[in-house]
């Protein structure tokens, strides 16, 4: 049986773990919001975008930004794929690398006309394990000031893919939050443009009796407000995957301070199992030392 001293110690093990994961799960959850706030702020702006595309749109009958008609075969992908660089975050990583796999694995194109860009280091093993020769990688955000520098980061890839290939689609593959602990995986069409979503947005009814109007020449003010979707798109994608990936950690750190308190309580009861075994046999060898003296 474990001595007093050692069941001791695991109890302040245990201890001790157990306040550095409710540090850690209150660290999760103030992320979460914190980047549910960042989503949440880009409505307004996106909104705005929007609006300026319908007054550009509202001129122009053909989409010269339509995708490939239906039926082409697509030739080259490129796919940024956002996981983490930290850990105890559950199945964060995997749940992205097999969503990830499949939306790649469906356009049945070879390797070697696949070219990814990685957020995180964490999720490079998995897809090494599917067989897929990981190229970019840039570190994520850990904070909420720090997504605009990845982001420039990732446009510099993206616009290179953009000069030195003829790329036919680019996809954002990325954990999107849903409120607490839940998330669930995500694939956005960076590019080319949906076309069925700019014709919504060309045909939305204007929300006031004005007719907008517009003095910038039409392809330097599409070009601008483009530019501006693409970044609310990226943006939104990292803050996504932060959140989804703080939900991830707050789900597995509240079940790691259930199995600590089980522990605690399991070492508790252990340990006054032992003190009372203690108690009795050093009772016994008092007991027995008196009655050796007294035969004596």
């Amino acid at each position: 049986m474990a001595t007093l001293e050692t069941v001791r110690k695991k109890i302040g093990t245990a201890e001790e773990l157990q306040s550095v994961v409710k540090v850690m799960k209150g660290l999760a959850a103030s992320s979460i919001r914190q980047f549910e706030e960042a989503v949440e702020s880009l409505v307004e702006y996106s909104r705005t975008i929007e609006l300026g595309l319908q007054t550009l749109l509202l001129s122009r009958v053909e989409l010269r930004t339509a995708p490939p008609p239906r039926g082409k075969k697509i030739e080259r992908l490129g796919a940024v794929i956002f996981g983490s660089d930290q850990g105890m975050c559950g199945r964060f990583n995997q749940l992205i690398a097999e969503h990830a796999v499949n939306a790649i694995r469906a356009e049945n194109l070879p390797d070697e006309n696949v070219s990814t860009l990685i957020v995180g280091s964490r999720i490079v093993p998995l897809l090494e394990m599917e067989g897929f020769t990981v190229g970019e990688q840039v570190s994520p955000a850990t904070s909420l000031a720090g997504i605009t520098p990845v982001i420039r980061q990732m446009l510099a890839v993206i616009l290179r893919w953009r000069e030195e290939g003829d790329f036919d689609r680019i996809l954002l593959c990325y954990n999107e939050a849903h409120g607490g602990t839940v998330y669930e995986s995500h694939t956005h069409q960076l590019f080319p443009l949906d076309a069925t979503w700019l014709e919504e947005v060309r045909t939305r009814k204007w929300p006031t009796n004005r007719l907008p109007i517009y003095t910038i020449a039409w392809d330097e003010l599409f070009a601008s407000l483009i530019r501006e979707h693409i970044y609310i798109a990226l943006f939104r994608a990292a803050a996504e995957s932060l959140a989804s990936e703080n939900a991830s950690r707050l789900a597995s750190m509240q079940a790691a301070e259930r199995n600590i308190e089980e522990r605690l309580e399991a070492l508790g009861a252990r340990y006054r199992l032992t003190r009372q075994h203690t108690i009795t046999e050093e009772l016994l060898d008092i007991i027995a030392g008196f009655e050796a003296l007294s035969d004596d």
